[in-house]
């Protein structure tokens, strides 16, 4: 049983957060290893794990580190396979580690999780593998089921011990969620589906395609806004069935990102806009997603990051794009 999945900490106070990732890969039965080596301190000690562990068989890393965290950037540099970083929070709540996670240069993307999450961390990287894996996604869909199960019994545990004299529930009636893992796949369909927030996102989403048309990725393109039109928003995602993954862009409280992997159980890539407040407002929100709905997010507008991790995560699989990705980060090993 060789791992898919090479987990590699900054430090061994790390650990309590891999097991947040553990416990996720061993539910749904994906082998993974782990490793304990500092970016700063035992700098070829990393090159030669993610060296080795591409030669064995790792198709997914995953860097856990605190403080200025340029583990899982080291890890990127050091490979063309997805890197998924999981910032801890050891000072100033982990803001250090989070802006060193996500704000990588071009070319060398990290896909970006919400601080000390690495349940979300694990569920990304497994939503990877599921891409070209159907059994490993039956497995993500159910666990995003129980997610669903414990929401509702959070509701009925709060509502059997509501007292108050003017508490007058209304019965809602939730259209069951129908997960399916068939596809219909045809040499028309798009790879990606690239959904701008709005018009003002066009900048930033014209870096992604032009990098998808660079690396050979057909992608459908679609701006539309969930909180604007929620039912078109929610019927055009459920009907991208057949891409493999999502590139949300958006600035603000960037609700398109989340509202994304609220609807499908397929990987989700956010590149936040800087619209106000520098972009901070939309790079929080798209990295601090509850425990099971993950978005791997890129650094402030870095468009071309986003399609960079995309060809990462589909060359896994796709030999022509795996060789485009790499002359384009000039890997040479």
């Amino acid at each position: 049983m060789k791992p898919k999945v090479m987990i590699i900490l900054g430090s061994g106070t790390d650990y309590r957060i891999a097991e947040k990732a553990m416990n996720i890969f061993e539910e749904l039965r994906i082998p993974y290893d782990l490793k304990v080596a500092s970016a700063h301190r035992t700098h070829e000690r990393v090159k030669s794990i993610v060296l080795d562990s591409v030669r064995n068989g790792v198709e997914v890393f995953m860097g856990i580190a605190g403080l200025s965290a340029h583990l899982p950037g080291i890890i990127a540099a050091k490979t063309y396979r997805p890197v998924v970083g999981v910032p801890v929070d050891v000072k100033i709540g982990g803001l250090d580690a989070l802006f060193a996670c996500s704000q990588m240069p071009f070319p060398v993307p990290v896909a970006t999780v919400g601080i000390d999450r690495g349940e979300n961390g694990a569920l990304f990287a497994a939503q990877i593998l599921g891409t070209y894996n159907q059994k490993i996604r039956a497995r993500i869909i159910k666990l995003r089921e129980e997610y669903y199960e414990k929401v509702e019994r959070d509701e009925s545990r709060i509502i059997n011990n509501m007292r108050g004299n003017y508490y007058s529930p209304i019965k809602i009636i939730t259209p069951e969620t129908i997960w399916t893992t068939k596809e219909e796949i045809t040499d028309n369909n798009p790879l990606v589906s690239v959904v701008p927030g709005s018009y003002s996102d066009m900048k930033i989403t014209k870096k992604v395609t032009m990098f998808l048309d660079r690396l050979g990725i057909s992608y459908d393109l679609n701006v539309i806004s969930p909180i604007r039109y929620p039912e078109r928003f929610q019927k055009y995602i459920e009907g991208m069935e057949t891409v493999k993954l999502f590139i949300a862009i958006s600035g603000l409280s960037a609700h398109v990102s989340g509202a994304i992997a609220a609807l499908t159980d397929k990987p989700v890539i956010g590149v936040p806009c800087a619209l106000k407040a520098y972009g901070l407002d939309s790079l929080f929100s798209m990295v601090n997603m509850p425990p099971g709905a993950p978005v791997g997010t890129v650094g402030i507008e870095n468009g071309g990051n986003a399609a960079i991790l995309a060809a990462e995560i589909l060359g896994i699989k796709n030999e022509k794009i795996e060789t485009k990705v790499k002359k384009l980060k000039g890997w040479t090993y």
